[in-house]
C-alpha cells in the first residue's frame, strides 16, 4: 500500500506540474527608425526566473503562423522566444514574386536589416523573463540569411542557427563573428548552388568563425515547414518538407542551444 500511495503521489505531482505549465503567446510591437514592427512573444509562465532569449526570423513569406509555431516550440523548451518582423507592419506575401521583392528589399540593405534585427533583440532583452546576457537567433530561408549576416556583422549573439537559409556570399571587412554558427542545409536545395555553398564555407574559414555545417543528402528547400509541399505544388517550386530532416535539425538545435547557453545552466 505504501508503494501504491507513493506512486499515486508522484503521478499527481507530475500531472499538477504539467497542468500548471502554460505557454503564453502574445502579439507585440516595437519600432525601428519609425517603422512599426509586429512580432510575437512566447514563454512558459511556469518557468521561474530569467532565461535565455531566442529570436526567430521568418521565411521570405513574412511573419506568419509558421514563425510563431517555432517560437512556441522554443517556449516549450524553457526559452523566451520572439518571432520577429523584418518587413514592417507584419507584412506577409501570398505569392513568390511579392515574397522575393520583400526579402530582396531587406537583404539589399543590410544596414536597415541590422537596425530592425537589433530593435527586436533590444525588445527581447527588456522582457522580465529574459536574461539579456544570453541571446541567440534562428532563421528559416530568408531568415537564415538574416541571422547569418547578423553574425558576420558582429551582432552580440551567443549563437545563430540557419535552416535551409540563404548563404551570404560576402562578409564585412574585418568581420569577426562573436556568435557560434550552425547551418542546416538540404543537399539537394536548388536555391543554393555548390559554388555558393563553397563560397560561404570559405567565408566561415576566412573569418575564423566557430561554425558547423550539417548537410542532409537528397533533401530540398524548406524541409522544416510542413506546408512546403502545398506551396511548392501551388507555385511550381521545389519546396519539399522532409520529416526526418526536420526532426534531426530540431534535435540538433536543442543540443546547440544547450551548449551555447551552458553558463546559464550552471
Amino acid at each position: 500500500m505504501k508503494i501504491l500511495s507513493l506512486f499515486l503521489v508522484l503521478v499527481f505531482s507530475f500531472l499538477s506540474i504539467t497542468a500548471s505549465a502554460k505557454i503564453v503567446g502574445k502579439e507585440v510591437e516595437y519600432k525601428s527608425d519609425g517603422t512599426t514592427l509586429k512580432g510575437y512573444l512566447a514563454y512558459d509562465n511556469s518557468v521561474k526566473g530569467k532565461r535565455p532569449g531566442v529570436l526567430v526570423v521568418h521565411e521570405w513569406w513574412g511573419h506568419n503562423d509558421y514563425a510563431r509555431t517555432r517560437a512556441n516550440k522554443l517556449a516549450e523548451l524553457g526559452y523566451t522566444a520572439l518571432a520577429v518582423d523584418m518587413y514592417g507592419d507584419a507584412t506577409t506575401a501570398d505569392h513568390p514574386k511579392k515574397a522575393g521583392e520583400l526579402a530582396g528589399a531587406v537583404l539589399g540593405n543590410l544596414d536597415v536589416a541590422q537596425k530592425r534585427f537589433e530593435a527586436a533583440m533590444d525588445y527581447l532583452k527588456e522582457q522580465k523573463t529574459v536574461n539579456p546576457e544570453h541571446i541567440a537567433a534562428i532563421g528559416y530561408c530568408f531568415g537564415g540569411g538574416v541571422v547569418l549576416n547578423m553574425a558576420l556583422r558582429g551582432v552580440d549573439l551567443d549563437g545563430v542557427a540557419s535552416f535551409h537559409g540563404l548563404l551570404p556570399q560576402e562578409a564585412p571587412e574585418n568581420a569577426a563573428p562573436q556568435a557560434e554558427i550552425i547551418v542546416f542545409h538540404g543537399g539537394a536545395d536548388p536555391f543554393v548552388s555548390k559554388e555558393q555553398f563553397d563560397v560561404f564555407k570559405k567565408i566561415m574559414e576566412n573569418t575564423n568563425s566557430s561554425y558547423e555545417l550539417v548537410v542532409y543528402p537528397g533533401v530540398q528547400h524548406s524541409f522544416t515547414n510542413p506546408d512546403a509541399d502545398k506551396a511548392g505544388k501551388k507555385f511550381d517550386l521545389p519546396l519539399v518538407y522532409d520529416e526526418d530532416a526536420d526532426k534531426k535539425s530540431w534535435d540538433q538545435t536543442q543540443a546547440f542551444l544547450n551548449r551555447i547557453f551552458q553558463p546559464e545552466n550552471n
